[in-house]
């Protein structure tokens, strides 16, 4: 109730909130959308391995779509995503996979933000984010399977989905709680005005975990 009625209160000053998360209404987080969408369209282009099969990519980028919904929670971790992936499929030539990405990776940051919470997270790594990227990883295979179904018939869709379940999905889960260990406590020690324009702070909350 604490938390509901201090959420009230910013949305009364103007400042609305997603289960505590600002939109992207303030520079900060327009700014951090923009930071870790470049870094996911790296990651995503740098390197990739290409699926005749389906004239997609094998990539890294899921890992930068995690690791941000992981830090900033599911405004900042859905939209740098989504944008961040999609613009990487354009640049590399893949524009018909580039509807597809910006929903698809944009529904696993908002869902690895969700159940990840991390503006109720004080420790480096909590069992939470190991569900999140499981389940945010799965909406990423699927979704693509789903989508190559459509466009392509499902012989491909089945070869794609094998490297998607064995490599991207594996990658992505293991690379992004690797470097959420070291930088999560870290950045917001160091940082805690940063975090507090991202979500509504709850270091005084007796249920901090």
């Amino acid at each position: 109730m604490e938390v509901k009625s201090e959420e009230k209160s910013f949305e009364s000053k103007g400042k609305k909130t997603f289960y505590g998360y600002y939109y992207p209404t303030n520079a900060l987080v327009i700014a951090l959308i923009g930071i870790f969408g470049a870094l996911t369209c790296i990651l995503t282009m740098i390197p990739q391995i290409p699926v005749p099969a389906t004239q997609g990519y094998i990539n890294i980028g899921d890992a930068a779509v995690m690791l941000t919904a992981l830090l900033f929670g599911p405004i900042v971790g859905s939209l740098a995503g989504g944008i961040g992936s999609a613009l990487a499929d354009i640049i590399l030539g893949y524009s018909i996979y580039a509807p597809a990405t910006l929903i698809i990776k944009g529904l696993e940051g908002l869902i690895v933000g969700l159940i990840a919470n991390p503006r109720k997270i004080s420790k480096r790594i909590h069992y939470r984010d190991i569900i999140a990227v499981a389940i945010g990883g799965l909406i990423m295979v699927f979704g693509y399977f789903i989508y190559e179904i459509i466009i392509y018939g499902l012989a491909a869709a089945l070869t794609e989905i094998v490297l998607n379940g064995l490599i991207q999905y594996g990658i992505g889960i293991g690379l992004s709680l690797l470097i959420i260990i070291p930088l999560r406590k870290s950045l917001k020690n160091a940082m805690p005005q940063v975090f507090d324009n991202v979500f509504i702070s709850r270091s005084s909350d007796s249920n901090l975990e």
